[in-house]
């Protein structure tokens, strides 16, 4: 899968992108959602894992812009916030994420997380060839 990180604070991307490249996917990381905004529409990933307390763009207004443009709506989105008072689960699900996940990132429960949101986009592709083919 390629998957795209949103992550301002260095050590957390760091953390993400290595328990995910572990897990053999294509991973991209971006330090903020301009950046990420920008990586999304170049690299049409399958999966993007976002922050959601960023500075300038912050990941539910990322969110709903890619849910706004239909080139991007059908990527699978992963919320992980420190903040769940400022961004409660509703609020991100609301926006469009498939996932929430709260800081610290337990790395078993990330991978398993991934998994789950990976194999939705597979059970999608396939459903979506054998409707064309």
């Amino acid at each position: 899968m390629k998957i795209v990180v949103v992550e301002d604070e260095p050590t957390n991307l760091k953390l993400a992108h290595i328990v995910l490249a572990a897990e053999g996917h294509d991973v991209r990381d971006a330090e903020e959602g301009e950046r990420a905004l920008e990586l999304i529409r170049r690299e049409k990933p399958d999966i993007l894992v976002t922050d959601l307390a960023m500075p300038k763009l912050d990941g539910l207004a990322l969110i709903r812009k890619l849910k706004a443009d239909p080139a991007t709506r059908d990527i699978r989105i992963i919320a992980v916030t420190a903040y769940p008072d400022r961004f409660p689960e509703e609020a991100a699900r609301a926006a469009g994420c498939d996932a929430y996940i709260m800081k610290p990132i337990d790395t078993r429960r990330f991978r398993k997380q991934i998994d789950e949101v990976a194999e939705r986009v597979d059970s999608i592709r396939d459903e979506t060839s054998e409707t064309r083919g």
